[in-house]
């Protein structure tokens, strides 16, 4: 019998219990500051799904969103349904242009992303950079689960800043580890995306993502064919002023 993610990586680790604690009022201080104007854009990751059962669970007046890019994985489609159903929460659906795909495709044909790194952002703009504009329109915050263990590029992820747009960003789960992720998953009964037992430890659309080996970095999934050490789709780059030094 194959291992599950949870039988890989969940463990206790000391100071557990304070960064749960941190988490939450950090969400509550957010929930309250900036009051029917923040959202919760989840991509349905491990860490997602730890800030949806934290918010849905403590009933905090954050909005979810997701975004619809049109080509996720079965699994994550169903896990988004099942997240809805367990959570006893709404997830709204941010999905990019219908039009503006179809040129995109026509012009470029099938799985453009494996020909050129401009071509593969272009896509991401397309599918997830304008469906977020839209889904933070009108609101004056939002929250990832951005961890600083999860690349080089994100190892001094704050824990709230500002970005490009004047919105405060939080990422309550900064200093959190994997450890700590599927601890809180097993612990709590979150559900989570089935690929995460396929090692699958980051998960995006389907023609970008694939299964690691052993040893390999957590993100050497993602985007498999480039070779620049700081892989993003843009969701999370850009100019930042932090507002923690934490």
């Amino acid at each position: 019998m194959s291992l599950t993610a949870i039988a890989l990586h969940a463990r206790r680790t000391a100071g557990f219990g304070e960064r749960v604690a941190h988490a939450l009022t950090l969400l509550q201080q957010a929930a309250e500051r900036h009051s029917g104007r923040i959202v919760f854009t989840t991509s349905l990751g491990a860490e997602d799904m730890v800030l949806t059962d934290l918010i849905a669970s403590h009933g905090l007046p954050i909005a979810l969103a997701t975004l619809q890019t049109g080509q996720l994985h079965a699994e994550t489609l169903a896990l988004l349904e099942r997240t809805e159903l367990h959570c006893g929460v709404t997830v709204e659906r941010w999905a990019p242009d219908a039009a503006a795909v179809r040129r995109f495709e026509a012009e470029h044909g099938e799985l453009p992303m494996r020909r050129s790194i401009e071509l593969r952002k272009a896509c991401c703009a397309l599918r997830k950079l304008e469906p977020l504009s839209r889904a933070l329109a009108g609101r004056s915050a939002w929250v990832t689960g951005l961890r600083r263990e999860q690349s080089g590029a994100r190892a001094e992820v704050p824990f709230s800043s500002v970005d490009e747009s004047g919105r405060e960003k939080f990422s309550p789960l900064a200093d959190w580890s994997q450890a700590d992720v599927w601890h809180y998953i097993a612990a709590q009964g979150v559900p989570y995306n089935e690929l995460h037992d396929r090692f699958f430890p980051s998960i995006g659309c389907a023609p970008c993502t694939r299964a690691v080996t052993p040893g390999e970095d957590v993100r050497a999934g993602r985007w498999w064919w480039e070779h620049e050490s700081a892989k993003e789709c843009g969701l999370h780059v850009g100019r930042i002023a932090s507002k923690e030094a934490a």
